[in-house]
């Protein structure tokens, strides 16, 4: 499949980064249907990208004919039925393997056999889900950062079943969307993901230690590695939840002592304190 052979984008998932991905495919010009488990939350994720976007003429960075257009472009949906003529659906839904598997096998009832199928994961194995499908050889992983639509990065994701040709369309895709793709091999945590939670991991065990306070540690690493944010400042955005979920992933794999997830990680997550998500996290908000 080339470039010109997508031309219809399905989304899986309108949470954040299922909103995200679907602005940035109407934007690149692509015709694109979100699908969410309900009407409601389908609709209303149109209704929020549609907000964001009369923000983004009132501030002039596009214009209200460019907003039509987009708006044009984009549609909601409840059923997965609805997704069968999409040339690349790309799921965003939780980030849970056995979630994620029984989707594919879903999609892969209900999407023409074509088409490529794609995750956003950002740690989870994609030969898994691949392999739940009967066309392994047509899904990859496109994993887009949060906030999609300002993040220039994506991780281009090859399981050991891709074909070339699902490669190429997937790196196109990427292309149009303006982003950068780097190719990456299909393991736990990628590229950004297996060097960026370590980190973070290491940061709450300093200061379990009492070593320095988190904001003295956010401080430190925002004025001492120019980093935008600091490790407790990031954990709160990401989600502890997903953050905790990554880890576990990460220590499944690879049995490295600084990918097992720290107890005060996981005591919060119990505690449903997840970030900002949640009002409160290492900080509250």
């Amino acid at each position: 499949m080339s470039e010109t052979n997508i031309s219809k984008v399905g989304i899986c998932g309108s949470g954040i980064m299922g909103s995200g991905l679907a602005e940035v495919a109407a934007k690149a010009g692509y015709t694109v249907i979100v699908r969410s488990r309900s009407a409601a939350s389908a609709q209303a994720m149109i209704t929020t990208i549609e907000k964001g976007l009369d923000k983004q003429v009132s501030r002039e960075k596009i214009t209200a004919e460019d907003k039509a257009a987009i708006l044009g472009r984009l549609s909601a949906t409840d059923k997965i039925s609805d997704l069968a003529d999409c040339d690349l659906v790309i799921e965003s839904v939780v980030e849970d393997l056995a979630v994620k598997k029984a989707l594919f096998i879903e999609l892969d009832k209900a999407v023409k056999p074509s088409a490529i199928l794609a995750t956003n994961t950002s740690t989870l194995p994609v030969v898994e889900m691949a392999m739940a499908t009967g066309r392994p050889d047509k899904v990859c992983g496109i994993h887009f950062f949060n906030p999609a639509t300002a993040m220039p990065l994506v991780e281009v994701v090859r399981p050991i079943t891709a074909s070339d040709d699902t490669m190429t369309a997937a790196n196109a895709f990427t292309a149009k969307c303006g982003k950068s793709g780097v190719q990456v091999k299909d393991r736990a945590g990628f590229i950004v993901n297996a060097l960026l939670f370590p980190y973070l991991n290491n940061a709450i065990r300093i200061w379990e230690t009492g070593t320095a306070s988190m904001e003295d540690i956010d401080t430190a690493m925002k004025g001492g590695c120019n980093f935008p944010m600091g490790p407790f400042a990031l954990l709160d955005l990401v989600g502890l939840d997903t953050s905790l979920s990554i880890l576990e992933a990460l220590y499944a794999e690879f049995a490295d002592a600084n990918y097992a997830a720290v107890p005060t990680l996981r005591r919060l997550v119990a505690a449903g304190k997840l970030g900002r998500k949640s009002g409160e996290g290492f900080y509250t908000y």
